[in-house]
């Protein structure tokens, strides 16, 4: 019997004390048990479905509205892009360095996927907890990637309007918070103004 009371125990990771495996919190400590993905599963199922979508896209050939071919190279040949739409990436000179045309493509990604601001991308490829590029590789990625802010900035809004009901209020300060989306006030005044 002490035996089988053993097997359904195990050591608080925090305070060492013991208990029952599968336990959310430490009844002692009050400290959460759970690993870095059952923590935050909204956030591994973004990191999943991006991952997937990267996977997706590598050596992808797709076709934009005006005929042109664009090609996504998984060995960081030049990007071929006739046309200056949202979202598309600007022409990758051969000498710019392997970093930065990376960057550049994660920017894309991510603009495209997530609807990040300009400070929220920039933050994101340089954080050490993100995608770690080097400043000048970020800022390379910055400023090359076509992106439309204020188009980004709306859907943003849409998504805090439909899946939180926030206020209009709430949406402008969430869109300009530094510990939020970073958009500019220009675009989250955008947002604002051409919410549904």
């Amino acid at each position: 019997m002490q035996k089988k009371e053993k097997n359904l125990l195990c050591k608080c990771k925090v305070c060492g004390n013991p208990i029952a495996k599968g336990v959310k919190k430490c009844p002692s400590c009050g400290k959460d048990q759970r690993n870095f993905f059952m923590k935050h599963k909204v956030l591994t199922g973004i990191l999943v479905l991006i991952l997937f979508g990267a996977i997706g896209s590598m050596g992808d050939d797709t076709t934009s509205e005006d005929g042109t071919i664009q090609t996504s190279t998984t060995n960081n040949e030049q990007i071929e892009n006739n046309n200056d739409t949202p979202g598309a990436e600007k022409n990758i000179e051969d000498d710019v360095p392997t970093e930065y045309k990376s960057a550049l493509r994660k920017a894309k990604t991510y603009s495209d996927t997530m609807s990040m601001s300009k400070a929220g991308l920039y933050e994101q490829l340089t954080s050490e907890y993100g995608e770690k590029f080097t400043v000048e590789a970020a800022q390379y990625a910055i400023d090359n990637v076509v992106a439309d802010w204020n188009k980004n900035a709306l859907e943003k809004a849409k998504t805090y309007q439909e899946s939180m009901a926030m206020s209009p209020s709430a949406i402008y300060d969430q869109l300009t918070s530094e510990h939020g989306e970073k958009f500019t006030a220009e675009e989250a005044q955008y947002a604002i103004d051409n919410l549904e």
